[in-house]
């Protein structure tokens, strides 16, 4: 790690003009221009790219440090300490808040709270970037608006060390996800050229950066939380955002210079055709589909970890684990996947027709409700025996999932990108987000009906509701695939 972080420290050209790396609402337009704009572009320091993308990519690894270390805790948190007697009748707002959401969905048990809190929090984290995105590009500028999305972080993460500032602590997290996830990945981008091919090798390095975070963070923020203090795992949590901030502000002078909007600046978009209509309806219409799709998935940081905490065997060679580093063990599960999925495609289209994006998705979402499938099996034998199960029942549903799983999130960015009418792939895109918003609404509902059911039917009915929604997508791609796998003589005869 030591080379990476020298990789960072490399000045820019001496004939590259200079930003107040410290100072915190500096316009980057006025320091903009094309002699800087050149230089940061043909910038090859950080391992073949822009020293620029080194800075990016170290405070986005620590903001995603921060955000699943948080995400991690969150409902064992509710469940175990804040909405235990004695604590929360600390938290700020709460008695409102609770009949706020009980007037939404019923009288609520602690569990149920704690998980539909968690589930509409992780929505919200998917509808925030659009105001963030907004107000960066007509007010502020991206850097401003991530330097502001991380401060609120910094606070926010602290204001979790105390019960009584639960409320506001999400509030402030919200808001600064929402000012820092999209833009940053925009500064990214901005990094290139149009024509650079280094653009995707760049991004899969920043993503590397993402990933390595989800591994890590539960380990520690788990540990310290579950096993010294809770709120030390917010602390940890907090401190990786606030070494975020500071490497952001470091490194500001290496970042791509903010477009400039002009008055009067307008963008002809072309009229929408019949087919673009029909293309957009669907797009929509597919959402809730797939936000049902994901359940099995999205509930890893919800009622899975309140469930796997009492049926999973965690003493390992004497050591009791904490549930926590579960979700480290899906995240690398995940990546080697990821890999594995990307190459067998790769290998297949060699020799075979490769299927289109709505094929795969309908493939993946198959194979991830094989992954409930397994914790019904798993309930059912703890049931029957009253002891938690081995271990390696999880492995068997991480599998699962994360294989199914690699064919859907990806996949399914690729086939909103491909089947918006020209003009609309960046609002599709966002649109396409919002199913993760509706999915995990959805979870903290269902994950609310652990405890109330048996365990085995729990599981079973997130098996329905995926196999349920793989039924509908294949009978989209069936009688919608002039829409959803569009070919240039499709697009040619709408358009004409």
């Amino acid at each position: 790690m030591s080379c990476f972080w020298l990789a960072l420290g490399g000045p820019l050209p001496e004939s590259a003009p200079r930003s107040r790396a410290w100072g915190f609402f500096v316009s980057e337009a006025v320091l903009g221009g094309s002699q800087r704009e050149v230089a940061i572009r043909n910038d090859t320091r950080f391992i073949g790219h822009p020293v620029g993308l080194g800075w990016l990519s170290a405070s986005e690894f620590w903001e995603r440090f921060f955000y699943y270390g948080m995400q991690t805790l969150l409902v064992l948190y509710m469940t175990h300490w804040l909405f235990t007697p004695g604590h929360i009748e600390h938290v700020w707002g709460f008695p409102v808040f609770q009949r706020v959401l009980e007037g939404i969905y019923g009288p609520l048990s602690p569990l149920a709270l704690a998980s539909n809190i968690n589930g509409l929090y992780a929505g919200l984290v998917y509808v925030t970037p659009l105001g963030g995105g907004l107000l960066a590009d007509r007010v502020i500028g991206r850097t401003n608006a991530v330097t502001i999305g991380s401060i609120l972080m910094v606070i926010g993460g602290f204001m979790m060390a105390l019960d009584a500032t639960f409320l506001p602590a999400l509030l402030c997290i919200l808001i600064g996800v929402g000012c820092f996830k999209g833009n940053i990945a925009s500064q990214v981008g901005d990094l290139y050229a149009i024509d650079d091919l280094r653009r995707a090798d760049g991004f899969q390095i920043y993503f590397l950066g993402i990933q390595l975070a989800v591994i890590i963070s539960p380990v520690i923020c788990g540990y310290l939380s579950q096993r010294v203090e809770w709120h030390l795992g917010f602390v940890a949590a907090g401190a990786g955002m606030a070494i975020a901030l500071l490497i952001y502000l470091a490194g500001r002078s290496t970042f791509p210079p903010e477009p400039v909007r002009k008055k009067g600046d307008h963008v002809e978009r072309p009229k929408l055709t019949e087919r673009d209509w029909k293309a957009v309806i669907l797009l929509v219409a597919l959402l809730p589909v797939l936000a049902v799709s994901i359940v099995g998935n999205q509930e890893i940081f919800n009622a899975y970890l309140i469930w796997g905490e009492k049926n999973f065997q965690t003493v390992i060679l004497g050591f009791n684990m904490p549930i926590t580093w579960i979700v480290s063990v899906d995240a690398f599960v995940s990546a080697v996947l990821m890999i594995g999925v990307i190459a067998f495609w790769r290998w297949y289209g060699r020799h075979w027709k490769e299927p289109d994006e709505m094929t795969k998705i309908l493939i993946g979402v198959a194979i991830s409700a094989l992954g409930p499938l397994v914790l019904a099996g798993c309930a059912s034998v703890a049931a029957s025996t009253h002891h938690p199960v081995p271990i390696y029942w999880a492995l068997g549903f991480h599998i699962l999932n994360d294989l199914g799983f690699s064919n859907v999130l990806p996949v399914g960015l690729a086939l909103y990108s491909r089947a918006a009418p020209k003009g609309l792939g960046g609002v599709m895109i966002a649109v396409y987000y919002v199913h993760l918003f509706i999915g995990n609404t959805l979870v903290g509902y269902l994950g609310g009906k652990l405890g109330t059911m048996p365990d085995t039917t729990f599981w079973l009915m997130h098996v329905g509701l995926m196999a349920g929604a793989a039924v509908i997508l294949l009978f989209v791609r069936i009688a919608f695939a002039h829409l959803v796998a569009p070919t240039k003589a499709d697009i040619g005869i709408a358009g004409a």
